[in-house]
């Protein structure tokens, strides 16, 4: 497989901001100041992301299953909520590659408990 030269509007930017923000995050929480609700929320984003990228080729998705098994594997160790994969399946998490309208958009979360909205001075 081999992407284009030239990404859609926006993509590049999404990209570098997307990345400059997980380096900022790294800076920020070191080795011990990760909570249960970042520490979903990174591992949501990681899977947003997977599950994307694995969209432009079915190859690439497949090589990126890894990356979904290791981010359930995670949440597992952490305690947090997996969904498990449907009866039938062999367990093994896979990154479903995008093919028309059956397509689900990726889990948004909410802003959290104790928000309040955004203040404005009229």
């Amino acid at each position: 497989m081999e992407l284009s030269a030239q990404a859609g509007p926006g993509v590049e930017k999404a990209a570098e901001q997307t990345v400059e923000s997980a380096c900022h995050l790294a800076d920020l929480a070191g080795p011990t100041g990760w909570s249960t609700v970042a520490a979903e929320d990174v591992l949501d984003a990681i899977d947003t992301l997977t599950e994307t990228l694995g969209g432009a080729d079915e190859e690439l998705a497949q090589a990126l299953a890894a990356v979904t098994a290791a981010t359930a594997e995670a949440r597992r160790r952490l305690g947090i909520a997996v969904n498990d994969p449907p009866p039938g399946r062999d367990g093994a998490a896979s990154v479903p590659v995008a093919r028309g309208p059956e397509r689900r958009p990726p889990r948004r979360r909410g802003l959290g408990p104790g928000f309040r909205g955004i203040r404005t001075d009229r």
